[in-house]
């Protein structure tokens, strides 16, 4: 039933069950090929995020849409983007991934970055495609922070409020502040120092250029040794948070999980380590149009099954079905979780 949790059918390769493995597996592998097209998107403020279209384009208007949003630091270089993207393409659909600004090829132009609560952005560019190619069904799909981003616009919206049919949720980390401690222990603070290392290089290239609206310097940025100390003296700040405390509170989806109108799965590997294993007991439950699927190993947007005598990523395949689901009348044992909601199964 949608509102409650239910098992995914992941299952890791023997011996390829540690999460760690799995969450460094797909940064591992050869990338996938992705043909693409670069489009730079005005923003109301001024500023612009960066779209990456996947290629060939289908010729009908009507063409169903993918919209993916990336996790922290990511890109179209990271490897579930190309999978993502590549799957929706060869099942016909539109594939777009908007870039968080300054995630593209081009800082952007406001003394700003992003960050886990801000719909703003995506809230325009879907305003966007439904001007564009009004008749096209469209479906959005978020990781890690894109995934809690994406949570928290299809909540503030409500179901009537934005052109989307659906979302997928993949990894994302519903309680900021319990997945901030989460990477600041054991062998998670790898993870966290590669983050760090990316985020303070864009601030220090602010900081060298004077177009940083905050008093802080190349040495006390160094200092900062954690998400939550990069948060509380950086993201916070900037983005009209009081510290890192107010920025989790306001900003963290899970308090929402009961408020989604909208369609939604989402999909979590219960050993992630870029959040506690008890996430979903802290959290509210969630409504009817929501339906989770939790698997017992996964890592961080891992999910690295083995198939067809190689290691594949089992989310293509998950989000093949669920894209199928939505342009193929029902069955009853493959519905989509909109199609079981609106069958009231």
């Amino acid at each position: 039933m949608a509102g409650q949790l239910h098992t995914a059918d992941f299952q890791p390769p023997r011996g390829l069950s540690n999460p760690h493995v799995q969450t460094l597996l797909p940064r591992l592998l050869p990338r996938q090929r992705l043909a693409y097209d670069w489009e730079m998107l005005e923003l109301p403020d001024g500023d612009f995020v960066e779209l990456v279209w996947a290629r060939p384009a289908p010729r009908d208007a009507q063409a169903p849409i993918l919209l993916l949003f990336h996790g922290l630091e990511g890109s179209i270089a990271s490897p579930y983007a190309r999978w993502l993207l590549g799957t929706a393409a060869q099942l016909g659909w539109r594939a777009v991934l908007m870039h968080f600004r300054g995630c593209g090829r081009r800082a952007n132009r406001l003394p700003r970055a992003y960050h886990s609560g801000d719909t703003a952005d995506a809230y325009w560019l879907i305003g966007q495609l439904a001007h564009r190619y009004p008749h096209a069904l469209k479906v959005a799909a978020g990781v890690s922070l894109g995934g809690n981003m994406l949570l928290k616009l299809v909540a503030e919206q409500g179901g009537d409020g934005l052109d989307l049919a659906g979302a997928i949720v993949i990894s994302a980390p519903l309680d900021l502040a319990a997945s901030a401690d989460a990477l600041h222990r054991g062998f998670a603070r790898l993870y966290e120092r590669h983050l760090l290392h990316s985020l303070k290089a864009r601030v220090r290239r602010r900081i060298a250029a004077q177009t940083l609206p905050l008093a802080i310097d190349a040495r006390a940025l160094d200092g900062l040794d954690s998400l939550r100390a990069y948060d509380d003296a950086i993201t916070g700040p900037l983005h009209g948070f009081a510290d890192a405390d107010d920025y989790y509170r306001r900003a963290s989806a899970g308090p929402l999980l009961g408020e989604i109108e909208v369609p939604t799965l989402i999909l979590h590997a219960e050993d992630d380590p870029f959040m506690p294993s008890s996430l979903y007991d802290r959290l509210p439950p969630a409504g009817d149009a929501v339906r989770i699927e939790l698997a017992r190993h996964g890592g961080h947007v891992g999910f690295m099954e083995w198939r067809e005598g190689r290691l594949r990523p089992w989310l293509a395949r998950r989000l093949a079905q669920e894209l199928e689901a939505w342009t193929t009348p029902a069955v009853p044992c493959q519905a989509s979780t909109a199609q079981r909601i609106k069958s009231g199964s």
